[in-house]
This record gives C-alpha cells, structure tokens and sequence, in this order.
C-alpha cells in the first residue's frame, strides 16, 4: 500500500470510530473477508473478537471481555411476585420482632396468624391469616417455583465461592451449598438477577450488597431453598424468598422483602423498606418506633469507582476513563488526517 494510500486508510477508520460513538464496544458488522461467528462467544473463543456487548431482551447491553471467565449470564426474567411484592415482611406461621423493627411495607402472615413485638414495632398495613395474605402466600409459590427453574449456566455456578468482593451483572447464578457473604457483594447494571441459593442463606456480620449502574432492588432475587440468616449489620438488598424461615439479626437492613413461604419471619431492631418500582407503587411511610435509630432511607448504592465485572476484559465500566472526549478527539484527528491527505493528493496531482 502506498504511504497515501495508508494515510487515507488510518484517517477514515479513526473518523469511522468517532462517528459512531458508543457502539464502538459492539461486535462489528460482518465482512466478506472476515469469518464470522454463530455466536459471540465463538468468536472470542477464536480470538476473532476482543470485545463485545450482549444485550438480553429489554436489558442493558453487558461488557463481555476475551479473557475467558467473563460473568455473562442468559437473560433472568421477573418472577413475577403478584399479591405477596405489596409485602415487607411476609410469614406462614409467625412474624416476630425482638426490639423495635421499622418496616415500611406491608406486613402478613398465612396460614399462620401470629404477630408479635409490633407495637413497639412500625409497619404498614397488616393482614393475618386473611384472604390478602393468603393469596400473597400463593403468589409467592409461584414466583418461588419459577425463580427456581430458571436456568443457570455453568459458568455462574459459584457453589463454595464467597460472592464478597465480585462485581455481577443481570443474569442467573446459583449455589448448591450454604452460599458465602462476607464483605461488599456488587451488582452492576440495570436488569433481572436471580441467586439460586441450594441450602441455607448465611451472610456474615457487616457484609454489603450494594448497586450501580442502574440496578434497583426490585430487580433482585434470593431464592432460598431452605432458611436464610442475615448476620448483624448487615445491609442486603433484593427479595429474599425463603422455603422455611427468614431471621435478621440486630441492626441488620434490608432493603426489599422477607417472604418465608413455610416458616416464621424473626427480627431484631431491623429496618425493612419495600422497594418501590418494577410495577409497584411506593409504600406509605411508617413513622419510626422509639428505639430505632436506624435511618429512614437505606443507601443501596456504592461510591467507588466500579470496574468491569469479575473476571471479564475490555475497558473500564465504571466512570474511571473520559469515553466521550477520547472520541471527540478521535473525531477531530480523523478529520484532520483526511483533510491532509486529500491536500497532498491534491499537490501530487498539479505536480
């Protein structure tokens, strides 16, 4: 290739960048001679692709890196809470409160009836053993079952993996044994996530689910095979969804709902906040019982810089590197180097 001819090239494939902006991390269009793939991940597997974007039916586009053991995760769908997503707290036998618990939500209970420590405890709206809870009760069966039955992929099985410390972006991900929680659990972009827990729910004290990227509560899902206990000071987030029991321990939080389909929900000087959103209006506010001094709104969002998801490549995801000037600039070098080459195409020519 001649030095202009390779000069125009650079200019054009640089202005071509620039021009398209974001899509500049999507899989190229095919060409004739380049092979393409049956799927993305074909493609990395070939090192044809370095990057690329998955985007599942009404989500977010996904960083997907070539390093090999990228989190990506087929598209989780809404299980659908009906009746029982109105509730905070929701029990087939008891709901108890140790120490005055603040609950902005409703509060029920079925087939069970029992409802103790509230008052000194706050919440919304109680229904015990009446038709309200009884169809929650059966609406969260059914979400239970479904949230169950969606598909896991091998590559998001962290059975024996503490989830402290990773960075996950919406999909399905499961664990055949007492899952661990210790330290700060990130959830990054905005779409369905479900964790499919095999056994007990077991967080350690002071551990953190925190979102960025556009992730709300109402999006997330614990579905909890047996009992889940979150340890003191503790912040989750998300829907728990408990085949037996729910327990919360002194000063924990939990922004979303504890729903036990079986057994009792036991609490201890807890704040609750049902989360508003995903079809759901926001809950009345519950003014504060004396003692909880717990605050009002719960922070689910993380302050620092988030990179990409665990385990995947490409560029930074969080705010971390400038994408628009760096393009604008590319924009601007483009132009430049192909107004230089057509100038001197020119001057070739009169010579």
């Amino acid at each position: 290739m001649t030095r202009r001819g390779a000069f125009i090239t650079i200019a054009a494939t640089v202005g071509v960048i620039a021009g398209r902006g974001a899509s500049v991390l999507s899989t190229p269009a095919p060409r004739d001679d380049v092979k393409t793939e049956a799927t993305p991940a074909a493609a990395l597997a070939r090192g044809a692709l370095k990057l690329c974007t998955v985007r599942p039916a009404g989500g977010a586009p996904r960083a997907l890196g070539a390093g090999g053991n990228a989190v990506v995760a087929p598209a989780a769908t809404d299980p659908g809470l009906g009746v029982a997503g109105t509730f905070a707290v929701l029990a087939g036998t008891t709901v108890t409160t140790t120490g005055p618990s603040w609950i902005t939500g409703g509060l029920g209970v079925a087939p069970g009836s029992a409802v103790t420590g509230f008052p000194p405890g706050t919440s919304g709206a109680q229904h015990k053993g009446d038709s309200v809870a009884t169809t929650a009760q059966t609406n969260l069966t059914a979400a239970y079952v479904n949230a169950a039955a969606q598909p896991c992929p091998g590559t998001n099985n962290f059975t024996g993996v503490n989830l402290g410390g990773k960075i996950l972006v919406p999909g399905v991900y499961c664990q055949t044994t007492a899952p661990t929680l210790t330290g700060t659990l990130t959830l990054k972009g905005s779409g369905v996530y479900i964790f499919q827990i095999g056994s007990t729910l077991v967080t350690a004290s002071g551990s953190r689910v925190v979102l960025t990227g556009g992730a709300q509560p109402c999006q997330i899902f614990w579905q909890v095979s047996s009992s889940a206990t979150i340890a003191t000071s503790t912040s989750v987030v998300g829907t728990i969804m408990a085949l037996t029991s729910i327990a919360m321990q002194t000063r924990a939080t939990l922004s979303g709902r504890a729903l036990a389909r079986n057994g009792a929900v036991t609490l201890d000087t807890n704040r609750i906040i049902r989360p508003a959103g995903c079809g759901y209006n926001s809950p009345t506010f519950v003014a504060p019982p004396a003692g909880n001094t717990l605050p009002t709104t719960l922070s689910t969002s993380s302050t620092a810089v988030v990179g990409a998801p665990n385990g995947g490549g490409g560029p930074p995801q969080g705010s971390g590197f400038a994408w628009l000037p760096a393009l604008l600039a590319g924009g601007l070098v483009g132009a430049a180097a192909v107004s230089v080459g057509l100038s001197r195409r020119g001057q070739h020519r009169r010579t």
